[in-house]
């Protein structure tokens, strides 16, 4: 144990250590370059004995841990989605782990709960919500989609499946698009429809659900006894960013009469720049919506921004109330845990108020445009290159693209070609990019959206992936 001077003494170290971090990041090769097991050889087997210095212990994080740290903070970060982080967010999260308070209730933590319904009721306006939308903060996006889903499962058997089971409320159906991220089958899972019954619509060229088919679709299940209780628009797709015809959509639920739930998880951060607003037409028909600010609104992980409709099924949905948490403030405040799966929270609200109160809405308007500027020039770069294709137009941040050689033609070979590349660009440590597949084609990925990301930063990583593509076709 570490008395109190001790542990001031370490926490400046810590902050310097920090700030040092920042500083030199981009230093570190972007991708962890240890190999699978090399961090478990080197922990010992047994956990000590006797009490170790924080010395001792801090000395093994940075030659130990560091190494196998991807650094998801690094401007020369471009894969996957960003997880950004920014100066106000740590210093709120070093007090939030100091007060170390369980915000399961409102009494539990009073500050916590009206802080959380006050940021939300900002990101709404912000973001240019209906105000019928009631906000929570879930983890991550993943258990928002299950809250919804969950949620539409008891609206439509009037909440008999949480008494009884499943009994004869077999034939429920969830609709999303091909290009929907994997947290819905994996909600479907849970929640006990199977992935059967999880039905993925196709497609268009630009990867966004096919409204007509999506209908049919309905069509089919109804005449065969099955009953479509929730459809899932995706509003920015994982792997490309498409953005499902909400207007469409929406309709097509009220037809129905079905759930939407739009999940928005890192493009719905666009939606305080008003020139994006146009993807939520549509949205006053929507039952729930989620996004990031742990994405791309510069808010560490975890924190997933939730709105809901029906906030009195959503809590019918998830509320248990035991003897002990049974409070005389419980008919006047909201009781957070009774919105989701957890019982107990941290107090997430507390870094999404310093970041906001922080940038401003200027501040973040900024960055984001910065971004989306720096993607799009990328993409007339690689227009303008005769041995490169871009695969799909950029819809915010991120840009798909391939190496294409003029004499190669067989799409096998080039996508074995792009994984390749794809593997020699990353392995050098000094930017890091992810892929999917678009139409059956190889697509490398870049996301522009790293909280510290500038112009030479997009460059020296093009400049690097036409380097190696060209060293790799000699």
């Amino acid at each position: 144990m570490i008395s109190n001077a001790e542990f001031r003494n370490f926490g400046h170290q810590f902050v310097d250590w920090i700030a040092d971090y920042y500083e030199n990041i981009e230093k570190y090769p972007v991708k962890s370059q240890v190999s699978p097991g090399d961090i478990f050889k080197s922990l010992p087997e047994n956990p000590p004995e006797n009490s170790e210095s924080i010395t001792e212990i801090f000395k093994d994080f940075q030659n130990i841990l560091i190494p196998g740290v991807t650094h998801w903070q690094s401007p020369n970060f471009f894969a996957y989605f960003p997880a950004n982080s920014s100066y106000p967010s740590i210093l709120a999260e070093m007090l939030t782990s100091s007060l170390a308070a369980q915000c399961m209730k409102w009494e539990t933590s009073p500050a916590a709960a009206e802080l959380e319904e006050k940021v939300m009721n900002w990101l709404k306006q912000m973001l240019g919500l209906p105000e019928n939308l009631f906000g929570v903060i879930q983890d991550t996006a993943s258990t928002a989609t299950l809250c919804a889903i969950l949620t539409a499962r008891e609206k439509f058997s009037d909440f008999k499946i949480n008494e009884s089971g499943f009994d004869k409320y077999e034939n429920f159906r969830i609709y999303c698009s091909k290009e929907a991220h994997s947290s819905i089958e994996k909600a479907a899972k849970i929640a006990g429809f199977g992935s059967k019954n999880l039905v993925k619509i196709e497609v268009d060229g630009q990867c966004r659900l096919i409204p007509e088919i999506l209908d049919q679709t309905i069509r089919d299940d109804l005449k065969n006894g099955l009953k479509p209780i929730c459809i899932v628009a995706a509003l920015g797709s994982t792997g490309t960013t498409a953005i499902d015809p909400l207007p469409e959509i929406a309709k097509i639920c009220k037809t129905y009469n079905t759930w939407l739930h739009i999940d928005a998880a890192m493009a719905g951060s666009a939606l305080i720049l008003p020139e994006y607003r146009w993807m939520i037409n549509g949205i006053e028909q929507a039952d729930s919506f989620v996004f990031n600010p742990h994405k791309w609104l510069f808010t560490n992980f975890d924190c997933s921004a939730y709105f809901v409709k029906d906030k009195n099924a959503l809590i019918k949905t998830f509320q248990v109330i035991p003897e002990y948490l049974k409070t005389k403030s419980d008919d006047h405040v909201n009781n957070y845990c009774d919105w989701g799966v957890p019982l107990g929270r941290r107090f997430r609200a507390l870094k999404l108020w310093f970041v906001i109160r922080n940038f401003g809405i200027q501040g973040l308007q900024e960055k984001l445009r910065t971004h989306i500027l720096l993607a799009n020039e990328l993409a007339k770069e690689i227009e303008n290159e005769k041995d490169f294709e871009l695969l799909e137009p950029v819809t915010i941040n991120l840009v798909c693209f391939r190496y294409k050689p003029k004499n190669l033609n067989d799409e096998n070979a080039l996508n074995i070609l792009n994984e390749e590349l794809l593997h020699k660009i990353n392995s050098t440590g000094k930017i890091y990019i992810t892929h999917t597949k678009i139409h059956g084609k190889y697509s490398l990925r870049m996301v522009i959206a790293q909280t510290y990301v500038q112009q030479k930063h997009v460059k020296n990583a093009w400049e690097l992936i036409k380097d190696i593509a060209v060293k790799s076709e000699v």
